[in-house]
């Protein structure tokens, strides 16, 4: 799927392409491509002169290869957006970008929530648009946005969590449960983590080759401060979520213990009793008892008594609770 987006008073205007007349009619500021297919991408080169990357240059993540300025001059940057979708596990796709004859073009296989924010804000929010740097500085910016309401969502359902621990009597497959889901919000602030560093290493990039003017540069100070208030909260989540672990784990063993112990009592109590029992089982035949008529009332009395001894004393002491 090929969109894209001519740019008017300041917004960003969708232009339906249907096939490659359509997109030679048109003058864009952004081509944004989702798992584009052969036409599409022939379509681009022959226009436009670029030549997009393949699938697997884009989820290449070598260090030379996510920012460099081709022979062409046109400058191609690999960075990751945060896919968080509540029917599945969250991902981070990694998107192409490729600056080139003042447009943007991007490239992904998937459809990102980031993308329909900048697209659907550049409709209603004119003359925030103003070339097509300010088109990848606002998906930067909606990224780091985007992650921040994923955080907060983590926290929502870390209290949910919380209460679920932290209450009075937590059963094993409570315990179950709540690990499940903090494992689930440990991995999605560990991808939001990942996500936010590689938005960092991008717009330092910007910064760094002086492809900005003095107002974007600016936004792009803007979109680091906010990307290091995003890391001390990750940092927070990260220990919260540990805390919650040791507490369930703690619990768990806790139950775990009160079995052992129910154990340990049993086998505590029945020893007297199997003692007395091993005493009258010996063959010795000069065991008084043994010519007794009241000799085994009087044994099976004794080992009772000898194993309702012991449960005494534990209740007494406190050792049943």
């Amino acid at each position: 799927m090929i969109n894209v987006f001519v740019l008017q008073n300041g917004r960003l205007n969708q232009v339906n392409i249907a096939n490659r007349h359509d997109l030679e009619k048109v003058a864009p500021v952004w081509v944004d491509l989702t798992d584009p297919n052969d036409d599409e991408r022939d379509w681009v080169k022959s226009i436009y002169g670029v030549t997009l990357p393949g699938e697997d240059e884009v989820k290449d993540i070598e260090a030379s290869a996510r920012y460099y300025e081709a022979e062409n001059g046109d400058l191609h940057l690999r960075t990751d957006f945060l896919l968080d979708d509540d029917d599945g596990p969250s991902q981070v796709v990694t998107v192409a970008f490729i600056l080139a004859r003042d447009m943007l073009f991007s490239v992904h296989n998937d459809d990102l929530p980031v993308f329909r924010l900048v697209r659907m804000r550049a409709r209603s929010r004119p003359g925030s648009i103003g070339d097509y740097k300010d088109v990848l500085l606002d998906l930067y910016a909606t990224d780091a946005e985007y992650s921040a309401d994923a955080l907060e969502g983590i926290y929502k359902n870390l209290e949910d969590v919380s209460r679920s621990v932290l209450q009075k009597e937590l059963t094993d497959q409570e315990a179950a449960a709540a690990l499940n889901a903090m494992a689930q919000e440990e991995d999605l602030n560990g991808r939001i983590r990942r996500n936010m560093m590689d938005t960092r290493r991008a717009v330092s990039f910007l910064m760094r080759g002086r492809l900005l003017n003095a107002e974007q540069f600016e936004e792009a100070r803007q979109i680091l401060r906010d990307i290091e208030s995003l890391d001390g909260h990750t940092a927070f989540l990260f220990d919260k979520i540990n805390f919650l672990m040791d507490a369930t784990v703690g619990f768990i063993n806790i139950n775990q213990n009160k079995i052992i112990k129910i154990f340990s009592v049993a086998s505590v109590a029945f020893l007297p009793p199997t003692l007395i029992a091993s005493i009258y089982g010996m063959n010795f035949r000069l065991l008084p008892e043994l010519q007794w008529d009241l000799g085994y009332p009087f044994a099976l009395a004794l080992m009772v008594c000898s194993a309702i001894a012991p449960f005494w004393y534990f209740k007494r002491r406190g050792w049943l609770k």
